[in-house]
């Protein structure tokens, strides 16, 4: 087991910093079954903070696993009616919602049909949408995704370990990564996110129009539209306070015009999508959309995520993070875009983050469309940076300015 005392603070960070639990708010803490006892530790937490209630759904992927391999076609989209009744009621209670990472078995429906897989998840997808919109894409809810170790989960960065050993150094690296190994890590956090509201304020004032990445096999052009705003660390949430949506987060991120981007980029981390590694692809853009592209392994799923509807063929976020970042500087490769995304730019095909256009919490669909906000039902993030790799700006008044430099901040 990790080190208690290091476990409690981690989890008093989830609670005090990630979701900034305030008196009488109701928390939701969803989880598989194998972290209930860390759950239980972060309902504690959340007590303490003076939550009305702490509710656990605790899941087992060997379930969902059975439902993808035997149920009919027909019925792999159905999400019970309650379900959404839940969710929108956590929007509506103005609730704190976190879900933490770390498979039991990240195997356990790698081997299954591709189609089924992701008709399941978009099903579950489509009818959270209300809260994927609302709550989380309005910050209406103070949501935060954060991680616990497994054996299984371990043995994958850490092939040469058996699991024990392998799940107490992933813990000892996620505890490094989000600044819990420190004793005054909620002091860290504060200042690291000040860092990243100062970073996102001055690339908002630049008025960048397109960014272009430049290094082996990439030369990719993500345009941006006039209304892009970048975002980093906390957002501020319904009860006029900050939360953490993600822990670890090194990223400052905006929207991309889906219509524009153009050029090749090659994926410089492997990726997982419905628990199946994608891993060395190269994309094609044209006005916008994938053109072409190919993978050392993992193409037919890229293939099946993609064409779950017109958006998931093009961009929603981009995002810059820089060779400083903890997770990079740890060498490791945690096979979790939660982490792997915090280690190198990275772009998203999919639905775009309306809280990163200016008015794009009150902006009607049309308008959205207007400007070129993706309304896809999916989102996944690729890496696409590396010590390699240069970030260049173009401002809307044609001045040039080089933001990366071979994977490190140059402003």
């Amino acid at each position: 087991m990790p080190d208690s005392k290091m476990l409690e603070r981690y989890a008093n960070l989830l609670v005090s910093h990630g979701l900034n639990v305030q008196e009488g708010q109701v928390v939701n803490i969803s989880t598989e079954a194998i972290h209930r006892d860390f759950a239980v530790l972060v309902a504690k937490e959340a007590y303490k903070k003076g939550a009305k209630l702490v509710s656990v759904i605790l899941g087992d992927q060997r379930l969902e696993r059975l439902r993808i391999l035997h149920s009919k076609e027909e019925d792999l989209s159905y999400v019970p009616a309650y379900v959404p009744v839940k969710y929108k009621e956590l929007v509506d209670e103005t609730a704190a919602n976190l879900k933490i990472i770390g498979s039991e078995n990240p195997e356990c429906i790698a081997d299954l049909d591709a189609k089924r897989v992701n008709t399941v998840r978009m099903g579950q997808r489509m009818a959270l949408k209300y809260f994927y919109d609302e709550g989380i894409g309005k910050s209406k809810v103070h949501w935060t995704v954060a991680a616990a170790a497994t054996p299984e989960w371990g043995r994958k960065v850490f092939p040469d370990l058996d699991g024990f050993e392998a799940c107490e150094k992933l813990w000892k690296a996620i505890f490094s990564v989000c600044r819990a190994d420190k004793e005054n890590c909620l002091e860290l956090w504060k200042e690291h996110n000040d860092a990243l509201h100062t970073r996102a304020a001055s690339l908002n004032e630049m008025s960048i129009e397109e960014l272009h990445f430049v290094g082996p096999g990439t030369d990719l052009k993500v345009y941006l539209s006039e209304k892009a705003v970048f975002k980093g660390g906390g957002d501020l949430g319904p009860r006029g306070v900050e939360f953490e949506p993600n822990i670890p987060t090194e990223e400052v991120f905006t929207t991309p015009d889906y219509r524009k981007t153009a050029g090749q980029v090659r994926t410089t981390r492997p990726f997982v999508i419905n628990g199946k590694l994608v891993k060395g692809l190269t994309l094609e853009f044209k006005d916008g959309e994938i053109t072409a592209f190919e993978a050392e392994e993992g193409e037919d799923t890229f293939r099946e995520y993609i064409s779950s509807d017109e958006g998931a063929k093009r961009l929603g976020e981009v995002a810059l993070v820089g060779t400083d970042s903890p997770v990079f500087q740890s060498g490791l490769l945690f096979r979790e875009i939660l982490f792997d995304e915090n280690a190198a730019c990275h772009i998203a095909v999919g639905s775009a983050y309306k809280f990163c256009l200016a008015d794009g919490d009150t902006m009607s669909k049309e308008d959205l469309e207007s400007i070129g906000c993706n309304e896809s039902s999916a989102h996944t993030d690729m890496m696409i940076s590396s010590d390699e790799v240069d970030v260049k700006a173009k401002t809307y008044s044609g001045e040039e300015f080089l933001l990366i430099e071979k994977g490190a901040w140059a402003i």
